[in-house]
């Protein structure tokens, strides 16, 4: 019988560059119109506007705007700057603006934007600007003279593009007047002629009004953004309080799981061993055990609940320090375990932090102990010194079970990331079959 032919080698499969299909012509085309229907297109060419009316009020007192001609708009728009420049000086001056920036340059309710839209449509780039006023645009005094610097430029921007950008707006207004047959006395700049069949023409400068609001609102938000954004002191503050936030989160998550784990771990564990003994008074002090455990575990829950909901209220009770290892001891032997502790050193005398953190730490080390090695012999060694607080538990591995891989679960991460925050030290492995536990912490 003839071997059967080798199957086909599969083709390669496109890569992600390759099968992603590219923008079609008619796809451009429905994205151009895109920015013309939303009302942040007209919020940023009005906020743009309105600087144009210091110059304008000031070329009406000097040099006159009843026949201007280039020097007079060029008078008009130089006159006001030291002015300006002066009235960023007040701290109040950049709040004022990052306020108005927020409200009329970033799309809001108002603007019907759906999130993650694709921008404006030409051009992208202000898909990200709806729901991002806050991290781009400070809405705080100035606190330093190059704050005020920024907001001088910032003012002299809006005043210049925003006359610049007025009578462009108005001149393209009269064209498509003129275009369409109506008569302009006065036009901005220059003389406005229609030749023979212009009619037709008449809604090009209409056109080119809404690209220029379109680019006009473009370039004010990248330089609010520019000159309106968060000085380095304001983005160091933002970036401490964030690293403040998420280690008062990994803080509680530690708390959670090293109370909650070790409750339930002794829980578990009693459960376990009353089951099996089938003695009725062991039966009874094992429920003791876990009723006096589990309400430790409500304390702890109740008193991190409390720092979450940022009641303002004081928790119940303190956190536990290391002078109450007694009962972390009592509740391993009565699960079975035998412990042999031995403490040296006054432990009511230690530092606060150092005291609750190494609570928690041996907590974790006993509950490690329960859950992966069972009722064991276990070892603790407590050594309080005048510099330094040495923690030490130990176990033998239990037969038949392979040892943990040192360093790995989150409780020895969590040892691990409490001593070094204390600037001590913590270590985990296996050694002569035994494994330990081994912390020190500095008490000064």
């Amino acid at each position: 019988m003839p071997a059967p032919p080798p199957p086909p080698a599969p083709s390669p499969s496109p890569s992600p560059a390759a099968s992603s299909p590219s923008p079609s012509p008619l796809s451009f085309l429905r994205a151009l119109p895109r920015p013309l229907v939303r009302a942040v297109t007209y919020t940023r060419w009005l906020h743009l506007v309105i600087g144009a009316v210091v110059p304008l009020a000031g070329g009406l007192v000097y040099p006159g705007l009843s026949d201007p001609g280039p020097l007079d708009w060029l008078i008009a728009a130089v006159l006001p700057v030291p002015l300006v420049a002066a009235a960023a000086l007040l701290p109040s001056a950049r709040r004022a603006e990052g306020l108005q920036a927020r409200l009329m340059l970033f799309p809001g309710k108002h603007a019907r934007v759906r999130g993650g839209a694709g921008g404006d449509g030409a051009g992208g780039g202000d898909a990200a600007d709806a729901g991002d006023a806050a991290g781009g645009i400070s809405a705080s005094p100035s606190a330093s003279w190059t704050d005020r610097g920024r907001t001088a430029l910032w003012l002299v921007f809006r005043m210049e593009a925003g006359l610049g950008v007025w009578l462009l707006s108005v001149w393209l207004l009269q064209c498509a007047l003129v275009l369409s047959g109506v008569s302009v006395e006065e036009p901005v700049m220059g003389s406005l002629t229609p030749s023979g069949g212009a009619r037709a023409l008449a809604p090009l400068p209409l056109l080119a009004l809404l690209a220029l609001a379109v680019a006009a609102g473009r370039l004010d938000t990248r330089v609010a953004r520019l000159l309106l954004g968060p000085s380095v002191k304001e983005r160091m503050a933002a970036l401490e309080d964030r690293t403040e936030r998420l280690l008062e989160r990994n803080r509680i998550a530690r708390e959670l799981h090293d109370s909650l784990g070790h409750a339930l771990t002794l829980a578990v564990v009693q459960a376990g061993a009353a089951r099996a003994a089938g003695d009725p008074e062991f039966t009874d002090r094992a429920l003791a055990t876990i009723e006096e455990t589990g309400r430790a575990a409500l304390e702890d829950l109740e008193r991190v609940l409390l720092l979450l909901r940022e009641t303002g209220r004081r928790p119940a009770g303190a956190s536990p320090g290391l002078d109450e290892a007694a009962r972390l001891l009592d509740s391993a032997r009565s699960s079975g375990a035998r412990v042999d502790a031995e403490i040296t050193g006054t432990l009511e005398d230690l530092p606060g932090p150092v005291s609750r953190e190494a609570y928690r730490m041996l907590q974790e080390a006993l509950t490690n102990a329960l859950r992966h090695a069972g009722p064991v012999p276990v070892g603790v060694r407590v050594t309080a010194g005048d510099a330094r607080l040495r923690l030490l538990v130990t176990n033998p591995l239990p037969e038949g079970r392979p040892p943990a891989v040192p360093g790995s679960g989150s409780g020895l991460r969590g040892i691990r990331e409490r001593a070094a925050l204390l600037g001590g030290r913590a270590e985990s492995g296996v050694e002569d079959g035994t494994w330990r536990v081994d912390v020190t912490l500095p008490l000064r």
